[in-house]
């Protein structure tokens, strides 16, 4: 619900279709409420809300309408909306000839996020005849195969009044446009009369189930302290009354006898005056200013939420409660295993948490610094003052690269160069995808953010993880990778990503000690140094979506769309090991 099938996604059902309906219809009671104060700030929103699940038969958990409305029936060949059909109730089934119905394998969308069934009356008319058909007379739809091709040539919709034509071509890029065919603005999750008016997008055709149908935008946070400790969990439920108490200014005898009989103190350590100060703490958080979702960059990996948490991970915390989501220590040193070259400081994470939010969401193109802000699709009617979200515990580790080591690689000519070949291409990528929301000046101050110091930092972790996979007993999907990347960072948060008590086993955790750190890295540099697509894989001009790879495939480096922030871009083997015509270009083959 927050990463496959959120609001506004599509989902089969049995034999037919149906979409996740907003936000506004989940029947959320507020009792599992989930806490985590920067990532609530930052979102601008009260709270997170795990997915209601309701136990059968009610079903009165989270929302779904049908979708699309078209469907089509095998044995007479009708197309047109499910109702129509007749169907008996709770069953999707021709009214007529009695066969299971199908719902219709395509729809279109544009990159705002409206979606719409596939108009199948329009394509039909609008092709065959350049001057239109009135809808006033009796036009009955039909879908044929004619079984002559696997391609779209072969599915043919028919009308009544003898028009007929192909669905070849639909998948153009603008071949809905060329006819005249627009954006209605349809939001179908949203309910009837929830249209947006004016939606200039070229609306394009999808298959149903095609991954360009939704894409998630998430957000997440790791609990760091104070927020990760004991006492503010222990203030959340009580927060609200307490905070209402400070805001009439009642005096803090008054405050703090009004803690004591609340239930938090029982079992515990804490003083009321402790637990009044906590209470200030979190009220001055929410006071403060709010942060910039994307702050100056253009990637979440330079965020101000990610700076606060590379400062916590980089010096660990001293004491620790048996209650904190957060425990990071530094490995004891090991004379006879120092530290590999190039890295700074490795630190064990034994505990920690992070909450997952779904902010929002977008179509037909994946979601890009440079434009998300403008085609964010919304998830409720209103605002609801909260999202949906997950938390998951487990453990990781962080590492940090040596500074001046990375700051004397990066300057290098030769590794400028292949990182600009990415560079160019990412910033061509967001200048089109720009051109539907910005002006010509607006998109020609578009600059891709791309660093050899984000490609290297990014492609080390794809290694390491799949070599912790190997090593740590894991699947490569159960483990996730955090980047910390800016002028003034350059960490890595490795760590195993599960809802449940798998995620606390150590078995990643131990990879942070010096002596396996050092032997992980050389198995994990001598993995990557050789792939089975090789020359081509190292060699290659281009690859990846869009050309945001280079030395980069399935064979060697890419992950599970899990693991990986950035849905498997911005790598390059060759930023750890060298190109093939120099070996001493990568970061850890470097004599720099």
């Amino acid at each position: 619900m927050i990463t496959t099938y959120g609001v506004g996604s599509m989902v089969a059902i049995g034999d037919q279709s149906y979409i996740i309906s907003g936000l506004d219809t989940w029947n959320v009671d507020g009792s599992e409420a989930i806490y985590e104060p920067r990532l609530e700030r930052w979102l601008g929103v009260q709270g997170f809300q795990p997915p209601p699940a309701a136990n059968p038969p009610s079903g009165d958990g989270v929302r779904v309408r049908l979708f699309p409305e078209f469907y089509s029936c095998a044995n007479c060949h009708d197309l047109k909306q499910f109702r129509k059909f007749g169907s008996p109730r709770g069953k999707s089934q021709c009214g007529a000839c009695e066969k299971p119905l199908t719902p219709s394998r395509f729809v279109i969308a544009c990159e705002n996020g409206h979606l719409d069934d596939f108009p199948y009356f329009d394509w039909v008319h609008k092709r065959t005849d350049a001057a239109g058909s009135s809808q006033t007379s009796r036009h009955d739809l039909s879908l044929h195969s004619t079984g002559r091709t696997a391609s779209l040539r072969s599915v043919v919709i028919r009308c009544s009044c003898q028009k007929e034509a192909s669905l070849e071509g639909a998948f153009g890029r603008r071949a809905l446009q060329n006819l005249g065919i627009k954006c209605q603005g349809n939001r179908p999750w949203l309910g009837r009369g929830a249209e947006q008016a004016g939606c200039e997008a070229t609306p394009r055709t999808l298959q149903r189930g095609s991954s360009a149908a939704w894409f998630p935008i998430n957000r997440s946070a790791l609990s760091i302290p104070p927020w990760s400790e004991t006492l503010q969990k222990r203030i959340h439920p009580h927060y609200k009354m307490l905070k209402t108490l400070l805001e009439q200014q009642v005096g803090d005898d008054v405050a703090m006898e009004v803690i004591k009989g609340s239930g938090i103190l029982p079992g515990s350590n804490f003083t009321p005056q402790e637990v009044l100060e906590a209470v200030r703490r979190r009220w001055r958080l929410e006071e403060s200013e709010q942060p910039d979702p994307h702050g100056h960059e253009m990637f979440e990996s330079a965020s101000r939420l990610r700076r606060e948490e590379y400062e916590k991970l980089t010096y660990g915390t001293a004491t620790v409660d048996r209650g904190d989501d957060f425990e990071c220590t530094k490995p004891p040193e090991d004379p006879d295993s120092p530290l590999p070259i190039g890295v700074g400081r490795t630190m064990q994470v034994q505990r920690l948490r992070e909450v997952r939010a779904l902010e929002s969401f977008t179509r037909v193109e994946a979601p890009d610094p440079a434009t998300v802000e403008h085609r964010k699709a919304a998830v409720a009617r209103a605002a609801t003052g909260w999202l949906p979200a997950i938390e998951v515990s487990g453990e990781g580790v962080f590492l940090t690269l040596d500074m001046q080591r990375l700051h004397d690689w990066e300057t290098r000519e030769e590794v400028l160069l292949r990182a600009n070949r990415i560079r160019d291409n990412h910033t061509a990528a967001l200048r089109r995808r720009a051109m539907a929301t910005a002006g010509s000046d607006e998109i020609k101050k578009i600059e891709s953010p791309v660093s050899a110091r984000y490609l290297l930092l990014h492609t080390l972790g794809h290694a390491l993880i799949n070599e912790w996979s190997l090593e740590a007993g894991y699947p490569a999907a159960s483990l996730r990778e955090r980047l910390y990347v800016s002028g003034e960072m350059a960490g890595l948060l490795i760590y195993t990503a599960t809802s449940d008590s798998a995620g606390s086993l150590g078995g990643v955790v131990a990879q942070g000690e010096y002596k396996r750190i050092r032997e992980s890295l050389k198995s994990a540099m001598n993995r990557v140094s050789w792939c089975s697509q090789d020359p081509p894989c190292m060699e290659t001009d281009t690859g990846g979506v869009d050309g945001l790879n280079l030395a980069a495939c399935y064979a060697c480096v890419l992950l599970p769309e899990t693991s990986c922030e950035v849905n498997n871009i911005f790598l390059d083997r060759a930023m750890l090991i060298g190109a093939s015509e120099d070996d001493s270009m990568g970061y850890f083959t470097s004599g720099a």
